[in-house]
């Protein structure tokens, strides 16, 4: 297995103070990173202005990953909120299968040192959780049919004498068994 190194700035190792205040200045766009490598030298701390874009682009990315994390999170909150009854493996598995897709479209050198039998495991994983939800489908389509079924020939037998309530209820009867499989209304 490949050893992950984790990467580190002449930055992260400043005292709390100053790095907080690099931390605000590379926040704020106003400041190039001229301009914070010159104010680093004024405080005693000899770091390029290249050390300095390193570590923004990597605070950068690390604070958009937790933004997106973030809504991503508030966005599922509200569609429990607003939908308490739904399966929520399908959001987890898109969630899943977007992280996955940016995970492997931005750590390249990652990805690389993967070993391809975890990849492969990765893959299996998400072909038998998509498998096992089309399964649990199935067998709930087959459940609610076998229920209507039951439903409209005990409906039909107390109503028979009447034909145009008999067309009514049938129709009513497919309007509900539509509405209680389709996913796409939630």
């Amino acid at each position: 297995m490949a050893k992950k190194n984790r990467v580190r700035s002449k930055i992260d190792d400043l005292p709390e103070e100053v790095k907080s205040k690099v931390d605000e200045m590379v926040a704020d766009t106003k400041y190039t990173y001229a301009e914070i490598a010159l104010w680093l030298k004024d405080k005693g701390y000899e770091i390029s202005k290249s050390s300095v874009g390193r570590y923004a682009l990597r605070t950068n990315n690390a604070t958009q990953r937790l933004t997106e994390a973030q809504e991503q999170t508030k966005a599922l909150i509200e569609v429990i909120k607003k939908n308490p009854d739904i399966d929520y493996t399908e959001p987890g598995l898109q969630l899943l299968a977007s992280e996955l897709t940016k995970k492997i479209a931005q750590a390249e050198e990652e990805f690389d040192n993967m070993p391809l039998d975890k990849a492969g495991r990765l893959i299996v994983s998400l072909s038998r959780t998509k498998a096992y939800k089309d399964k649990v489908k199935q067998d709930m389509q087959e459940k609610v049919d076998l229920a209507f079924e039951k439903l409209e020939e005990d409906i039909f037998k107390t109503i028979k004498e009447d034909p145009e309530l008999v067309d009514r209820m049938k129709s009513i009867l497919e309007e509900a068994k539509a509405r209680m499989i389709n996913d796409d209304e939630y």
